[in-house]
């Protein structure tokens, strides 16, 4: 549905149920996410075919999967909530923890905030933790501006956390990529 140089963001499919599985059972990469660890078969066989299902032009969350082209592997999955409004969407990743730190995160959340805007949005919105600084670099990374901090805001996991909040508008510059 988007494809980057290294990435496609597509829609999920059955055979993606047990690579979901592996990462979202990974207690590094479920540590800053709103579920808990592990992620049985069927739980995910569920997931996948709820998320296939839905529709990305519709509101509310829909799922892409992050497939890494070269392997043509599952290696992440990146939501967006798309508001009732249609003219703005917060946006989610997670990436499997050992393809973290390579990039693959900044160039699928910097290429699903392009498709959006030249979809028509005006905003989009990201959410993290205070203590998931990278997922906070990520987000500044790509152009997001942090917007505020909700202290101990939301009980996560039998604690309270801080949230930060980050958003972009469509006619905030944007850092460049070397090579894209």
């Amino acid at each position: 549905m988007i494809d980057t140089p290294r990435l496609r963001l597509r829609r999920f499919r059955p055979e993606d149920a047990p690579a979901m599985a592996a990462y979202r059972s990974d207690p590094q990469v479920a540590r800053y996410q709103g579920w808990e660890s592990p992620l049985s078969a069927e739980a995910a066989e569920a997931q996948v075919a709820s998320y296939a299902a839905g529709d990305p032009r519709q509101p509310g969350w829909f799922q892409y999967a992050i497939e890494l082209r070269a392997e043509g592997r599952l290696i992440g999955d990146l939501g967006v909530c798309l508001h009732e409004n249609l003219r703005q969407a917060e946006v989610g990743f997670t990436l499997a923890a050992d393809r973290q730190g390579h990039g693959y995160a900044s160039e699928a959340v910097r290429a699903l905030v392009d498709a959006l805007f030249a979809g028509g949005l005006h905003k989009v919105s990201a959410e993290c933790d205070a203590r998931n600084t990278s997922s906070a670099r990520l987000l500044e990374r790509v152009g997001f501006r942090r917007e505020g901090l909700r202290r101990a805001h939301t009980w996560f996991k039998g604690e309270w956390t801080d949230d930060l909040v980050f958003g972009l508008l469509a006619d905030d510059p944007r850092p460049t990529v070397p090579g894209s």
